[in-house]
């Protein structure tokens, strides 16, 4: 079996670590719209899980005269099968995959921290109890 690890992606304005997130798609799901997103800012393909594994806030900086706008991001887990060469967003990011403590340093919200720790912690968990 496999070791856990997290996915980061660095925005594009400012350069921090996150993890792969964006906006709704129209006639998605939302965890169909959270897979879509990390394919095109990251390349990955996978399974996505129905449900949220936690949500984190933060201020989107607009580029437009109707300034800034406040975002909630539910965060969806993806078992990644395949990362592909290319990808929309290539060359506009930086990707790193990172074990959950490395990850945990490297991001630099509070809230988006505490949702990645309280998913190593669940999914660590349930790995251990895993039997053939």
């Amino acid at each position: 079996m496999g070791r856990l690890e997290i996915l980061l992606v660095t925005t594009r304005q400012t350069g921090r670590w996150i993890v792969p997130k964006g906006w709704p798609v129209k006639g998605l799901t939302p965890a169909k719209s959270a897979a879509r997103e990390a394919f095109e800012e990251a390349g990955v393909q996978g399974k996505v899980g129905s449900r949220p594994v936690g949500a984190f806030r933060y201020t989107k900086t607009a580029d437009d005269p109707a300034g800034d706008m406040d975002c909630e991001v539910k965060i969806f887990p993806l078992l990644v099968r395949s990362q592909s060469a290319a990808w929309p967003e290539a060359g506009q990011r930086d990707l790193r995959w990172a074990d959950p403590e490395t990850a945990i340093a490297l991001i630099g919200d509070e809230e988006l921290k505490a949702v990645v720790a309280a998913f190593a912690k669940r999914a660590t968990a349930s790995a251990s109890k895993l039997t053939l």
